[in-house]
């Protein structure tokens, strides 16, 4: 049996950049304040300085801090500096979070299925019947948190928008990484199971306007189900 053997040197950039990101976005670096120099922050973590540098850039692309040459590196508000990447990082979530994120989510899954029913093709449109199906009949909430994000991902793929698509992979990192946060979203089953068919029966028919209204009470009963166990 193979060793993994210790961790690569090339790792400790990602570790650093991981600690310090965790603390920017939990608020132990408050906007606008400055981060300890890079010595300090080497000696604190005990890393070279190579290391430190790597991760600040890392952090620098994502917009979460801003690094001037000759002055201190401080930290933006990476509610209105970072991108939708930020999503991603966040080591956890609560309502100031999860109330947007779905607000926003009903928005663009309502759309993406009012698109979907005029670009989808056959081959979407089994596979959404297949996961409409596979809710329906979904053993545990594991199961069920599977079928949901397989369906919503044919359909915003079905949409055939580029940056729809975009936006749903960085959610996508947010809600398979904390997975039994948003079991609620399952919550009732056989409440939901309709709905999914609903919505995957109007993207079939070419109906764009039920599409959506499917897709739209669907993704409110989500959002209600989790907002409501937070």
């Amino acid at each position: 049996m193979s060793q993994l053997g210790p961790v690569s040197r090339s790792s400790v950039p990602d570790q650093v950049f991981a600690r310090v990101c965790e603390a920017i976005l939990d608020g132990r670096y408050a906007p606008g304040e400055r981060l300890p120099a890079q010595r300090t922050l080497a000696a604190e973590l005990e890393v070279n300085m190579a290391s430190v540098r790597e991760a600040l850039k890392r952090l620098e692309q994502l917009r979460l801090v801003e690094v001037r040459h000759g002055d201190a590196t401080r930290v933006l508000d990476w509610r209105r500096s970072g991108g939708l990447e930020a999503l991603a990082l966040l080591g956890s979530v609560d309502a100031t979070v999860v109330g947007p994120l779905f607000e926003a989510r009903r928005l663009l899954l309502a759309e993406s299925a009012r698109l979907a029913a005029e670009r989808r093709d056959d081959t979407q449109v089994d596979s959404l019947r297949e996961l409409a199906a596979a809710f329906a009949v979904a053993p545990d909430v594991a199961s069920a948190q599977l079928a949901d994000w397989g369906f919503m991902a044919v359909v915003v793929e079905a949409a055939g928008n580029l940056v729809f698509q975009l936006i749903m992979n960085s959610v996508r990192e947010l809600y398979l990484s904390q997975a039994e946060l948003f079991a609620a979203i399952v919550a009732q089953r056989d409440e939901l199971a309709t709905l999914y068919a609903r919505a995957a029966e109007a993207i079939a028919a070419g109906d764009g306007p039920a599409a959506g209204d499917a897709m739209a009470e669907l993704a409110a009963a989500h959002e209600a189900r989790i907002l409501e166990a937070l």
